[in-house]
């Protein structure tokens, strides 16, 4: 089985008690079937140190881009980003959006940086990863208008309506499933989930975060995505192997790479 985590934070987790190092984690996700592991930056400075901490695996991608909880900790420069996101190793913008849920006093701001990274997006034709909660309507919107139906990118830890799923499908964008969709209170997201194609779904851990039954409660590791891969696979109806194909082959579609 070949499974791809679509997004994990590796430089987030537990290296005292729970890993050895990176390459650990890199294994334990090996051994479980999980071959290549998409990792997320949510500042330039520490997209800076996670490129230089995963250098040498050649079964990790990087997306390099400014969440919207971060916005404080360094100014936004756009330039740097331009920068930083042109190296080949780096497949994507992210990961960016809007969260009006832990931070709607600063809209305006969060709504320009986001405008700003689907440009920077464009100019580079990479794909976008997209983090949104509570600002579902101005998501879609700041899409359409900066036009990153171009670009391309996933709704990455979905969580929202058919409604929104079906504005980002028709955007060209794809559905990443987390271990969200696992938990006992996840009925109405799943069955969102059971309706999106199957041409258009990914699975992720979101790393340290979210992990999926039975490990809940306990810190995400890339080598749970194989429980997420299994459990939506039976939700779609068909086997976890060509789950994991699919999901695989939709991975380097949207990425615009071969993974290995």
């Amino acid at each position: 089985m070949f499974i791809v985590d679509s997004h994990c934070h590796l430089d987030a987790l537990d290296y005292e008690k729970l890993h050895e190092n990176v390459d650990d984690v890199v294994e334990k996700a090996r051994l479980r079937g999980v071959r290549h592991l998409l990792n997320i930056g949510v500042t330039l400075s520490r997209f800076e140190q996670q490129q230089k901490m995963l250098a040498h695996l050649d079964n990790v991608s990087l997306a390099c881009g400014v969440h919207p909880l971060d916005l404080d900790e360094e100014p936004y420069d756009q330039a740097r980003l331009l920068a930083l996101a042109a190296h080949p190793k780096v497949v994507a913008i992210g990961e960016i959006g809007l969260d009006y849920y832990y931070s709607a006093e600063n809209k305006s701001e969060q709504q320009a940086v986001f405008a700003s990274q689907i440009q920077v997006a464009n100019q580079l034709n990479k794909p976008v990863i997209i983090h949104t909660r509570d600002a579902g309507d101005d998501t879609i919107a700041l899409l359409r208008e900066n036009q990153a139906q171009h670009c391309g990118g996933v709704i990455h830890c979905f969580t929202e309506t058919m409604q929104f799923a079906e504005q980002a499908l028709d955007l060209g964008f794809y559905i990443s499933c987390s271990g969200i969709v696992t938990f006992k209170n996840a009925e109405e997201l799943r069955e969102v989930i059971r309706q999106v194609p199957l041409d258009r779904l990914l699975v992720e851990t979101d790393s340290p975060y979210l992990a999926p039954v039975p490990y809940r409660g306990k810190q995400n590791q890339p080598a749970y995505t194989r429980e997420v891969c299994e459990y939506v696979a039976t939700l779609k109806g068909v086997s976890a192997q060509e789950f994991a194909k699919i999901t695989t082959e939709n991975f380097e579609r949207l990425f615009k790479i071969q993974v290995k």
